[in-house]
């Protein structure tokens, strides 16, 4: 009787574990634009990004060899 609970308890819990695995996950991309009211070169990327937040995106930072600021946001599709 104890060998048949232990299997089915071990049954079930290797059922849980697979569905687990199966399922897929995914993460949001993040889409990069350049800042439009930022001004001059960026050296600093908090600075970005509170001007990143005041246009309505999630997020900037500095970005490339011109040193420009880049915001952030959820690509839509």
């Amino acid at each position: 009787m104890e060998t048949k609970v232990l299997r089915f308890t071990m049954f079930l819990l290797f059922l849980v574990l697979a569905a687990d695995v199966a399922v897929k996950r995914t993460e949001a991309r993040e889409c990069w634009t350049s800042s439009r009211t930022f001004k001059g070169l960026c050296f600093s990327s908090s600075n970005c990004e509170a001007v990143c937040f005041t246009e309505g995106f999630s997020g900037g930072k500095c970005k490339g060899v011109r040193h420009k600021c880049y915001c952030s946001e959820i690509c839509r599709n």
